[in-house]
């Protein structure tokens, strides 16, 4: 039963409506921020990695981490994460190495070839920030105001996660 069909209140149908409106433009940003990577990486000529790839290797970045501080650093909710990070080993992008104190637990690390990938998605941002900025897209209250608005989400979606209402 939807909030319309339980209250009939008008200001809560409206607000139902923006909602899932909003809920709709993340998952499009979300797939267009990848076919955006892809893109660029079509335009370089890469082809061994794909977008989400990149996304783990750019969010590495210069941390040695395991597979479950990608996730619980909210870099990371793909359910293959696992198998993205084996890939991105037989593609040469990341090292990994078992922990000396639980031997059950990877961490892993950039290699030089992965350096050269996370250089060119962070070249792409800065250009999308330079091209944002000049042509006026935000401002930086509005990015601002954006960003604390989408962690609050972020924080009542992470509630309803572990804590039952």
């Amino acid at each position: 039963m939807s909030v319309r069909q339980e209250f009939g209140d008008p200001l809560r149908d409206e607000f139902e409506t923006r909602y899932l409106d909003n809920l709709a433009l993340l998952e499009r940003l979300h797939r267009l921020m990848l076919d955006v990577i892809k893109d660029e990486f079509e335009r370089l000529g890469i082809v061994t990695i794909n977008p989400v790839q990149a996304l783990l290797v750019f969010n590495i970045g210069e941390n040695e981490v395991t597979a479950g501080e990608l996730k619980s650093r909210g870099y990371y909710q793909g359910s293959n994460v696992s198998y993205n990070l084996k890939k991105l080993v037989d593609l040469g992008y990341i090292h990994h190495k078992r922990c000396g104190i639980d031997r059950r637990s990877v961490r892993v690390r950039l290699t030089p070839k992965g350096h050269e990938i996370r250089a060119k998605i962070a070249a792409l941002f800065a250009r999308h920030v330079m091209k944002m900025q000049r042509d006026e897209v935000f401002d930086f209250a509005t990015l601002d105001l954006l960003a604390r608005a989408l962690r609050r989400l972020e924080r009542y979606w992470g509630d309803q996660i572990r804590y039952i209402y």
